[in-house]
């Protein structure tokens, strides 16, 4: 970044700072001078207080409790038999002295020494901030190279990535947050203007600044203008009012307005924002809970890129499991309630249940099979996991998908080719199917009988799981499917299926 530039960004940011405190001091030096006509109305609130305590019953007898146990309290101890008599040599020694204490006038050094102990940090601490903000600005591209380098030159591309996909995620945070709290300093100071608050562009610029401390900001900010809503007005409306309108405004801000503009932006789930927060102001204190949004940003990007680090992307706003790995931990402990609601969002979403079950339900059984196969599952998991499949099957039987949409390819015409003829392009677009297709009529005779398909499982509870998901989606096409256990081909039982009229037989 050349030398013009950076003057021209770091003046329009002193620019900006100085015009607001600038605004800011102004409406609180004219704040000041109106300070003593809000005296009368606070003794009177204080004295209406006061009379309404006083008529208390309550209040009354506990004052009095209170002060009967402090009277008992500060009595002294009765003297002992032997203690000795005090003797009074002469009879004023138990006269007080008075004693006055001066304050000699300070010096005009005295003076200086104050004021710049008091202007003087804050003072060097926004010199040093800027001068910092003045050296990363023109040595952007040097420190970049160096970061890399600190990273890893070896893997150049995953060093670049990682530093872009942070600062994306930095940055677009940054300007979402500025520009939410700037729209909700402006709302603040219209509505307290609107109730009649004075000096309602200093608390607006205030709620601006406070916002920025995440979850107590915006509270502290509505303490000084309800202080002095109290005091300006003879009633209690313009209180109520004003603390009516930090807590709507921030409900719409935080629940409302937040989700929508930073959406996935940050990349961080939101109990991971909460203990973030907890962490960063337990180890830094107020610093932390400042910067505790932006570190943690930091740290899930190095967890995605990082492989030393992958720990840390548990913190991010992807889902912690695979769909897969859901329904396997979902059947495992038996939650077929919990396993049908997944299925049904998804066919909510335009999914039939034939990609669900393909790619999520047989997923999550083939993680149940491997785990089968290293020993780490019982009789009691399959079975369990064979229950919840079943169940879930039951529970998505009367459930009607909503339409979904196929991917089909059409000729559009995009303009005038040579020739004056219409030049077409291939366009995939998206086709709405209302159900499923029925295939019962299609089979010929015999398929509309009872048990038509049967399938069957060839080993383990889990083959069964898979045998009725088959037979469920079979039925849902027109088809008399039958789920049977694998203990049904077994030289005892196999002969019953002789007098069946199946015409298929699924071996799972």
């Amino acid at each position: 970044m050349c030398l013009p530039s950076v003057i021209i960004v770091v003046t329009l940011a002193i620019a900006v700072i100085f015009g607001l405190g600038w605004l800011l001091t102004q409406q609180i030096t004219r704040l000041a001078g109106d300070l003593p006509s809000y005296q009368r109305v606070l003794s009177e609130k204080i004295g209406s207080l006061r009379r309404s305590a006083a008529s208390s019953t309550a209040l009354e007898t506990a004052a009095g409790a209170l002060k009967k146990l402090q009277t008992e309290l500060s009595q002294p101890a009765a003297p002992s038999a032997n203690t000795p008599t005090p003797t009074l040599d002469n009879k004023d020694s138990g006269r007080p002295v008075l004693v006055e204490i001066r304050t000699p006038e300070p010096r005009p050094l005295e003076i200086l020494q104050s004021v710049a102990g008091t202007l003087l940090p804050p003072l060097a601490t926004a010199g040093i901030v800027i001068l910092f903000v003045i050296f990363i600005l023109l040595q952007r591209e040097d420190l970049r190279d160096r970061l890399i380098r600190l990273m890893g030159a070896s893997d150049m591309q995953r060093a670049t990535a990682t530093m872009n996909d942070a600062a994306t995620r930095l940055s677009g945070y940054f300007v979402r947050q500025v520009a939410i709290n700037a729209s909700f300093g402006a709302f603040i100071a219209l509505g307290l203007f609107v109730i009649g608050v004075p000096s309602a562009m200093a608390w607006g610029i205030l709620a601006m600044l406070m916002r920025f401390v995440p979850y107590v900001g915006s509270f502290l900010a509505a303490a000084p203008p309800m202080l002095l809503a109290a005091v300006s007005d003879p009633g209690w409306t313009m209180v109520l009012l004003t603390g009516g309108l930090f807590l709507l405004s921030e409900l719409i801000m935080g629940q409302v307005v937040e989700p929508l503009v930073y959406g996935h932006g940050t990349g961080l789930s939101p109990i991971a924002v909460i203990l973030s927060t907890v962490f960063w102001t337990w180890l830094w204190g107020p610093l932390g809970l400042l910067l505790a949004m932006p570190l943690t940003v930091c740290l899930v990007v190095l967890g995605r890129h990082v492989e030393a680090l992958n720990f840390l992307d548990v913190l991010g706003d992807q889902p912690a499991l695979t769909p897969a790995q859901s329904f396997y931990q979902r059947a495992l402990i038996g939650d077929s309630g919990e396993a049908s609601y997944q299925a049904e969002l998804c066919l909510k979403q335009g999914r039939p249940l034939v990609d669900y079950l393909d790619e999520v339900a047989l997923g999550g059984l083939k993680l149940a099979e491997r785990d089968a196969e290293r020993g780490s599952l019982d009789p009691e998991n399959l079975e369990s996991i064979d229950a919840t499949v079943n169940e879930m099957m039951d529970n998505l039987t009367d459930f009607e998908p909503r339409r979904w949409l196929k991917k089909v390819q059409t000729e559009v015409e995009v303009g005038e080719g040579p020739g004056g003829l219409a030049s077409l392009a291939s366009v995939e677009q998206d086709e709405e199917i209302d159900q499923l297709p029925i295939i019962e009529g299609a089979l010929g005779l015999g398929w509309d009988t009872e048990n038509a398909v049967l399938c069957v499982s060839g080993r383990t509870p889990l083959d069964e799981a898979a045998g009725s998901m088959l037979a469920g989606v079979l039925q849902r096409q027109g088809l008399k499917a039958r789920s049977l256990p694998n203990d049904t081909i077994s030289p005892a039982h196999i002969v019953s299926l002789q007098a069946t009229k199946t015409k298929l037989v699924c071996l799972s």
